[in-house]
């Protein structure tokens, strides 16, 4: 924890209130554009290779849910020629690649601190921390699961909790346990502010389908940087790790 005490550096800070930590998650999402998009493409193309593989063809399911109107449910997506497979193998991706994600901050960090980004630093939270990011990830897929087939009401409230775990993760090199315990006592301090900034950087990061699916590629790492920004303005700039 030593290594990541606050302050000495020219990086900004936002206040503790949703509109600066969105406008601090923007400024830095705008200077490491170039590297969320990459991390993007990465993770599309290999879903797209799973898909190969796997015999789903998610064209021909979308073209089949709109011919048969509202008639179409979720026994007809799971029936679907390779959907099982390819949402085992798609879960296994995503679990796999989150690291990734998680290297954003590590990049939103150094563009913080206005150092020079480089192409390897997408792949960073390999190097760091990696067994506890991917458990922390195992664990919120598996809570977001259930939350949603609760009800999406439960996941909206509820999943800000964990919205700060991956920046402990990183910069604290907790374990996922503790990085869950130390989100879920900040947020639970600041809890309308940090629900309204997930919530706000959740509809910033899904606004690229509504953009027909292209803008999907620039928006979805948005939300990453905004746990970064949320993570600065309750623990202060974290110095950048060597």
């Amino acid at each position: 924890m030593e290594n990541f005490t606050e302050f000495d550096s020219p990086a900004n800070v936002p206040t503790q209130e949703t509109g600066n930590i969105i406008s601090h998650a923007l400024e830095i999402f705008k200077n490491s554009f170039l590297y969320c998009f990459l991390a993007v493409v990465i993770y599309f193309l290999l879903s797209l290779v799973i898909q190969l593989l796997t015999g789903f063809d998610s064209r021909s399911l979308v073209e089949e849910a709109q011919a048969a109107g509202g008639s179409f449910g979720y026994s007809d997506i799971i029936a679907a020629p390779g959907f099982a497979l390819y949402s085992g193998a798609n879960f296994f991706l995503t679990l796999l690649l989150t690291p990734i994600f998680v290297s954003l901050i590590y990049v939103a960090n150094k563009s913080n601190f206005k150092q020079p980004i480089v192409v390897s630093d997408i792949f960073f939270a390999y190097r760091q921390n990696f067994i506890n990011i991917l458990i922390y990830a195992l664990i919120t897929q598996i809570a977001l699961f259930i939350l949603l087939i609760m009800c999406v009401l439960p996941a909206i409230f509820i999943m800000p909790f964990f919205f700060l775990g991956y920046p402990i993760l990183l910069f604290e090199k907790a374990s996922a346990i503790d990085a869950l315990k130390k989100s879920f006592a900040i947020v639970q301090a600041n809890y309308g502010t940090v629900l309204i900034t997930a919530l706000l950087a959740g509809l910033i990061s899904i606004a690229g389908i509504i953009l027909c699916c292209v803008g999907v590629y620039l928006t979805i790492p948005f939300v990453y940087i905004a746990m970064y920004s949320t993570y600065c303005a309750y623990q202060g700039a974290p110095r950048q790790i060597d």
